[in-house]
């Protein structure tokens, strides 16, 4: 096909336009662009005609712009709401002149109001390095402000970094974690989630992943995320089991499950690692309560121990194993010592079907039950073994070491548990009642139908304490009144956003760790 020269073609494009008498405004500047393209310059005779601009509102103001937050503080302790940071300097404290007065927020009913200073702590940025803003926490207090559990010291500052937990007066007394929010580390994770929750700090990890305290977006309330990697899983996964099935089983019990002293499910991803939203249990571990130095009181153990068989059998009775109960999956529901506890870690959990045996090797070693390690999977286990593992727990609560341990030089650990031989040390025991005793003995039985079952464990005379059974119902209570979702403090609202607040908007274990032993005391 032969081609126009540059001079043809704008001759008869000009004269095709000044032949249409009227065009759109857009015809007419795209011919005002070719001509001024192809001759350098535009003659009067190939302009436009004039096109009448719309008239400028009189009356219309320029749009007001409301400033981001640039950090957000989430409230950890009751009492307490969300804070955004929008000023360059905010000061926190019981004077009602303070831009977070905690007078106005009815704290004057805990025990540690007035603790607080009328000046506590201020939060502000300042110019850093290359132009960033960074920024500080600084302690005004005179009974102290602890970031990320170190005393700040009063006058003196730190610096206050994404997901740091802000504690006052008391180290364990955490009011806030601050989120940066001029860090965006939320794009690591599946739109999905990202839509819903605000990931935050880490709160454990085990050998298949991380367990991280997350925000719902509509509420701020608090939850945990059990996040499993999926190429450790597979890597790390017991040999003749698949995978993919025990995550799948641990997702199906959570969902059937329904009891106050079982972690509940909240959401499920699956994405390139496995995503579990949980209920949040504020208190941590069984483990590391048991793990103190401090010896728990009988009387704790029971009112713990007597949620666990609760939650045991109602498992037992819903056709459900646990097969991995220790210290580590049993959670506290407040750092109190009378407080309510749920069992968690559903991983390797069966589902019993028209079969009551299983034979999978399972679990850990410490707690296992002889039948297990005696079987090695050819006989086959049911039920019972979570009795045993009952009675490990308790026995470590009531003294604080574990009564089979691979410390112990006469015997392996194995021999231990299937002849039954534990460590008793008289010193440690003097203070525990002889039912309680009894009761572990009753549990630590080697063959499976002489030990006693949930339901026998909770017809036994320990366990018959009224004042015991009155208190957990009052816990019960208590977790059953309707509270009001936290409020953000100052939060602002502005059609202006930063490029990864759009990005949300548009499309916006509790873990497993491997066991360690307690330490025998000597």
């Amino acid at each position: 096909m032969s081609r126009e020269t540059g001079n043809e073609s704008q001759q008869s494009q000009g004269a095709q336009q000044s032949q249409s008498g009227t065009s759109s405004s857009s015809s007419g500047s795209q011919s005002a662009s070719q001509s001024s393209s192809s001759s350098g310059t535009l003659s009067s005779l190939d302009t436009v005609p004039t096109q009448e601009l719309p008239s400028i509102p009189e009356d219309q103001e320029p749009e007001e712009i409301v400033p981001q937050p640039w950090g957000r503080l989430f409230a950890l302790e009751k009492g307490f709401c969300n804070y955004d940071c929008v000023n360059d300097e905010c000061w926190f404290g019981r004077d009602r002149s303070c831009d977070y007065s905690f007078a106005k927020l009815g704290l004057t009913e805990t025990g540690l109001y007035q603790n607080y200073s009328k000046k506590h702590f201020r939060i502000f940025r300042e110019m850093g390095p290359r132009n960033s803003c960074v920024a500080y926490i600084e302690d005004h207090s005179a009974n102290g402000t602890f970031l990320n559990k170190e005393l700040i010291g009063k006058g003196k500052r730190l610096p206050l970094t994404h997901n740091s937990e802000i504690a006052l007066s008391v180290q364990t007394n955490k009011a806030f974690v601050f989120s940066d929010l001029m860090v965006d580390d939320q794009s690591a994770y599946p739109r999905e989630l990202r839509e819903k929750y605000i990931m935050s700090k880490t709160l454990g990890s085990g050998a298949c992943g991380e367990v991280k305290l997350a925000f719902e977006r509509t509420t701020c309330n608090k939850v945990a995320v059990k996040i499993i990697n999926k190429r450790r899983f597979i890597t790390s996964a017991v040999r003749d089991t698949d995978p993919v099935f025990n995550v799948n089983t641990e997702i199906e019990i959570l969902k059937k499950i329904n009891h106050p002293c079982l972690i509940k499910i909240k959401n499920f991803f699956d994405a390139e690692d496995y995503y579990i939203v949980l209920e949040l249990m504020e208190g941590g571990e069984l483990y590391d309560r048991v793990s103190r130095s401090t010896r728990m009181k009988e009387a704790t153990c029971k009112l713990y121990f007597y949620q666990m068989l609760l939650a045991v059998k109602y498992l037992h009775e819903n056709g459900i194993i646990h097969r991995d109960l220790k210290p580590e999956n049993v959670l506290l529901s407040s750092s109190e010592e009378t407080c309510l506890i749920k069992i968690t870690d559903f991983g390797q959990s069966k589902i019993l079907g028209e079969s009551s045996l299983m034979k999978t090797l399972c679990g850990t070693p410490t707690y296992l039950a002889p039948e297990v390690l005696s079987s090695l999977g050819t006989a086959g286990y049911s039920r019972a073994v979570d009795c045993w593992s009952l009675g490990v727990i308790l026995f470590v609560c009531l003294c604080g070491y574990p009564p089979f341990n691979e410390q112990n030089t006469q015997l392996s650990l194995k021999d231990q548990i299937t002849r039954g031989e534990y460590t008793f040390i008289p010193r440690e025991w003097k203070h525990v009642s002889d039912m309680a005793l009894d009761l572990v003995k009753k549990l630590l039985v080697v063959d499976p139908n002489k030990r006693l079952t949930t339901e026998k464990a909770l017809e036994h005379p320990w366990l018959q304490d009224e004042s015991m059974k009155s208190t957990f119902q009052e816990l019960l209570s208590q977790t059953r009144v309707s509270m009001h979702p936290p409020q953000t403090s100052r939060l602002p609202t502005t059609t202006r956003k930063r490029p990864h607040e759009k990005e949300e908007e548009a499309g916006s274990s509790k873990h497993t760790v491997p066991s360690t032993s307690f330490q025998e005391k000597k």
